[in-house]
């Protein structure tokens, strides 16, 4: 790849979008384009096909979702379903019947079964039911990934799909309606401690495990696997470490320097027991995660230190 070929992030002003912007930038890629959801809304077919036309990118990474938590996904079900299968399929058709060679598709690993097996392997995909939870936007996601395989097959075009697991990082979203966990948390903590170090109630048991990747080292596999190519058209993105939810707050406490009470609220829903991804595939591939979860949550904490007064709040 060239550093004068014209690269489209679609949702660049994002968390994940962004810290892939920043990276392409520091490798000296200077043909980036973004478009602000107020100036080209990935939801309209027609204004998709438009943009297409005029700009002619090389390479399309779709970064551009309708994201969420347990309970955004909870209240709505449609809008997570309907609006990322809008996104991507008006992104990925637009690509393919404007000739873009190259196109990095971003799901997500609640792709996955909700009981597969530990850790998540590709092959793993449509094996079984989803975590009911967030399965309307898993099934969005898994609609992208089959017409990325499908093009692979049938135009025999570089398009592939990066599953990253549970993302954090500078730029996220810290509004508690509509935040992940580990963001949520670290607000949460935050405020505590900003009020005499008050309780903190949390969702759930604190028992269910996850793993965490720091956005720019999901940026990083982003531009590695702009530069490679890969054999297959599915690959997991991760650390391939977990801990669980109660290990992560006390991380997150440690970090914030909240000394109050953690209280689980074990009527609130767990999700799926544990989501650890397989990421050998990517490893083979020549690509490994480099920044460890605290050092991650120190750098998050520091961003959210500096940017409370303007820091993404997605208003539903």
């Amino acid at each position: 790849m060239t550093k004068t070929i014209k690269i489209y992030i679609a949702g660049h002003r994002g968390m994940v979008g962004s810290a892939i912007w920043r990276a392409l930038e520091a490798k000296g890629y200077n043909k980036l384009v973004g478009k602000t959801s107020k100036e080209l809304d990935l939801r309209n077919k027609e204004a998709v096909e438009a943009f297409f036309d005029q700009e002619k990118p090389d390479v399309v990474i779709d970064a551009a979702a309708r994201v969420g938590g347990i309970l955004a996904n909870n209240n709505y079900p449609y809008q997570f379903l309907m609006e990322n299968m809008q996104i991507q399929n008006n992104l990925i058709d637009s690509s393919l019947s404007t000739d873009v060679q190259k196109f990095i598709f971003l799901g997500s690993s609640c792709i996955y079964p909700k009981l597969a097996p530990q850790p998540l392997k590709e092959e793993y995909l449509l094996t079984g039911p989803l975590e009911p939870t967030n399965e309307w936007y898993a099934i969005a996601k898994i609609t992208g990934v089959k017409a990325c395989e499908a093009i692979r097959k049938q135009f025999g075009k570089d398009y592939i799909s990066l599953m990253p697991t549970n993302l954090y990082g500078t730029h996220d979203n810290f509004d508690l309606n509509t935040s992940h966990v580990l963001p949520a948390m670290m607000r949460k903590f935050h405020e505590a401690k900003e009020n005499g170090n008050t309780a903190v109630e949390l969702w759930g048991s604190g028992t269910p495990k996850r793993e965490f990747l720091f956005v720019e080292d999901l940026a990083d596999a982003v531009v590695y696997s702009l530069e490679n190519k890969f054999q297959d058209n599915l690959y997991n993105v991760g650390t391939g470490t977990d801990l669980t939810i109660k290990e992560l707050a006390e991380l997150i406490q440690k970090t914030v320097g909240h000394t109050g009470e953690i209280k689980w609220d074990s009527s609130k829903p767990d999700g799926t027991p544990r989501k650890l991804m397989d990421v050998s595939k990517m490893e083979q591939a020549g690509w490994k995660a480099k920044v460890g979860l605290e050092e991650g949550i120190t750098r998050t904490y520091e961003w959210f230190l500096e940017n409370q007064e303007t820091f993404k709040q997605v208003k539903l």
